[in-house]
């Protein structure tokens, strides 16, 4: 036996102790085990179908600026076994659910909003007894998960959700974003003492360049009542058809179906580039609830703009390589080459650790931007994802008061603490200002925009390496100045009360302000909105007793529940903040909305699985586009034993095969085959190349 072999039996049994060894201390590797994503492979048992959500349709209704969406699922089990499906899917951040129905053959099931525990206690009883239901809980306020349970052969369920959101423009352009798959979280959190709302951290993927195992397919239809401009879907083909000046119809190109992978984002654009400034009023039979949106004035004169400090967190973790980290490159190099002399700036990298380029902030010279452009140029992706102490390193680098300090954060938010860093942003708002940059097809939108909440920001998202230009300029833009500042709202014969947000921040952008809250008695009164811009003073008023209330804005009570939810929520750093959990809980009840602590579940009342018990299904998402296989950790640990083995017997192949492709080659060239001239020499390498 060669000695080659040798090692490679040597190299099997190795690799085979090592994957038998967590089933001798498993007990130790539960505790060790992290929550991560893994990929999927499929266990071969043609009784079980692994993919039971064939597809996924959605409606939506923009009527100025609310959007009313409707999202029917449809689960299919093409297999012989009953089978309980667990689905994570995503949603806008700004989303207010607040209806579920689930459908199986004639049979429609309104679903009730309980509190959470109680939910998942009514769902698992049903689940046991043999009956068919259905479970929505909010893991995260844009990560939902679907359970339903006893799926029988051959059965076809489907489950409608309807949520409502707010449409708030940015420099004169509306955007509706439909996210359509959850990326990959990276959480160094242990698996066996998790709580019950990360352990959807554990999920599995496809493979990079997979075929999604589901269909995706939305309609859309615009009613503005002012003429539109322009409508434009840079993340999908579509089609568009006009019904009038201000009313289009837009549905998915055929060749899109499998294309929910990606965000699907679309841009509409009135006349003239106006934003709609106004007050909207609802009346409803226990309380009445008002919106009120103003345009804010022109930004201030490049004059008033003081010395600025720039420092760039940049995410180079795994999930980014690839087209996230090249678009990263490109918007760093766009942004950092166009500061001004006058301003500081400094660059944090981070993975699993973080370096920083300069102990301090460095001037906008020259040779120290073609500095940070070669730190850059070498980054290529890997590792974990530790914003949180990232961010703790930019924060405590030394600050010069003569400047404001900006902070933009980079990365396509494939965390699971979103929480620390939001307590992190806000325990610094008095000395920094925080701007987040989304890069990807399909970003963690609540982290994103979540970060620019606790900072007071905006958010800014790029999905396609073309639109990095354009978002640093628009980014340029917003922050080189306050549009107003020291804003203030008052009501002059105008009863109201529970106002979202409390306070109203500065405003950096074409973004209208926006208050939600509640009103009593007749509508009347004046509403006057002061603000101090570039130019001095400014100031709007609004005449109540002129707005009718109409019943097409129903949709405010929702939307000031959310808003007050993710206030509560999104803020809330004590986790053991009982009377937050109790008031978060009670809007959710009280306006049958999903939040943390409130659930929808729908149940069949009768048996229909009454003998063998069904097998759970977990199905597994597509990675997003252009995010590479990297961005799944820990695949290894969680692959079932017979592929495993499969996979150590393909391995000890590739490293037999190896070392008797180096054997051949070294005899060729120094042993028994006798030495070779150096044109020989040269034509063995190019064929062994080959």
């Amino acid at each position: 036996m060669s000695k080659y072999l040798k090692r490679s039996i040597y190299f099997f049994l190795a690799m085979t102790f090592l994957a038998s060894a967590p089933a001798v201390q498993a007990e130790d590797t539960e505790n060790r085990k992290t929550l991560s994503p893994y990929f999927f492979i499929e266990t071969g048992d043609p009784s079980v179908d692994h993919f039971p959500l064939k597809n996924t349709r959605v409606h939506v209704n923009i009527n100025g600026v609310l959007a009313d969406v409707v999202i029917t699922q449809k689960y299919t089990n093409d297999g012989t076994r009953p089978i309980n499906a667990h689905y994570i899917f995503p949603a806008s951040t700004r989303a207010a659910v607040h209806g579920m129905t689930l459908k199986i053959g004639e049979h429609i099931i309104r679903a009730k909003v309980k509190e959470r525990n109680l939910a998942q206690k009514e769902f698992n009883t049903a689940k046991k007894q043999g009956k068919s239901a259905s479970l929505l809980k909010q893991q995260r306020p844009n990560v939902f998960s679907m359970n339903v349970a006893n799926i029988m052969p051959k059965d076809t369920v489907e489950i409608e959700l309807r949520y409502t959101e707010l449409l708030v423009p940015t420099n004169g352009i509306y955007e509706f974003i439909y996210p359509t798959v959850v990326g990959p979280r990276y959480s160094s959190q242990g698996e066996a003492d998790s709580p019950e709302t990360d352990r959807w951290l554990k999920n599995p993927y496809l493979a990079e360049g997979s075929a999604p195992g589901t269909e995706f397919n939305i309609a859309l239809s615009i009613s503005t009542g002012i003429p539109l401009q322009e409508v434009v879907c840079p993340s999908h083909e579509t089609e568009i058809s006009w019904e009038s000046k201000s009313v289009a119809r837009i549905l998915m190109a055929k060749s899109e179906k499998s294309a929910g992978n990606r965000d699907f984002i679309l841009n509409y654009r009135l006349t003239g580039n106006t934003i709609q400034s106004g007050l909207m009023l609802y009346s409803g039979e226990d309380e009445n609830f008002f919106l009120l949106l103003v345009q804010p004035p022109e930004q201030v004169r490049p004059a008033d703009i003081p010395p600025r400090e720039y420092i760039f967190v940049v995410d180079i973790s795994g999930s980014m390589n690839g087209f996230p980290l090249k678009t990263a490159k490109k918007l760093l190099k766009n942004l950092i080459g166009h500061l001004r002399a006058s301003d500081k700036f400094n660059v944090v990298l981070f993975a699993g650790g973080s370096k920083v380029m300069a102990p301090a902030s460095v001037p906008a010279s020259g040779k120290n931007i073609l500095s940070a452009l070669r730190l850059i140029d070498r980054q290529q992706g890997g590792g974990g994802t530790e914003l949180s102490s990232a961010l703790k390193k930019a924060l405590s680098l030394p600050k010069d008061e003569a400047y404001s300090r900006t902070i933009l954060i980079i990365t396509d938010g494939y965390i699971s603490a979103e929480k620390d860093v939001f307590h992190l942003i806000q325990q610094n708002l008095n000395r920094t200002n925080v701007f987040s940059f989304g890069i990807g097809s399909s970003v963690n939108r609540y982290l994103i925009e979540g970060m620019a909440k606790a900072g007071q920001g905006e958010p800014f998202v790029v999905t396609k390496p073309g639109r990095a230009p354009g978002a640093a300029e628009r980014f340029r833009n917003y922050v080189q100045a306050p549009v107003l500042t020291r804003i203030a709202v008052k009501y002059d014969g105008f009863e109201t009360y529970d106002m979202e947000p409390p306070a109203i921040p500065d405003l950096f952008a074409q973004r209208p302000v926006m208050v939600f809250g509640k009103w009593r008695k007749k509508p009347k009164g004046v509403i006057k909105l002061t603000g101090a811009g570039g130019s001095g003073e400014f100031h709007q008023t609004f005449n109540v007793s002129e707005i009718q209330p109409l019943e097409l804005n129903s949709a405010l009570r929702y939307l000031w529940a959310r808003t007050r939810i993710g206030r509560l929520s999104d803020f809330n750093f004590d986790k053991n903040n009982h009377e937050n959990k109790a008031q978060i809980t009670s809007l959710g009840l009280t306006y049958n909305l999903l939040t943390a602590y409130t659930s929808f579940v729908a149940v069949q009342e009768f048996v229909r699985n009454p003998e063998a018990p069904a097998k759970d299904v977990h199905q597994p998402l597509p990675l997003p586009l252009n995010v590479s296989n990297l961005a799944v950790g820990g695949s290894m640990s969680r692959v079932p034993e017979p592929e495993l083995y499969l996979l150590l017997v393909i391995a000890l192949l590739i490293f037999i095969t190896t070392m008797g492709h180096k054997t051949y080659f070294r005899r060729r060239t120094q042993g028994s085959f006798g030495r070779p001239s150096l044109q020989q020499a040269i034509k063995i390498q190019d064929d062994s190349r080959s």
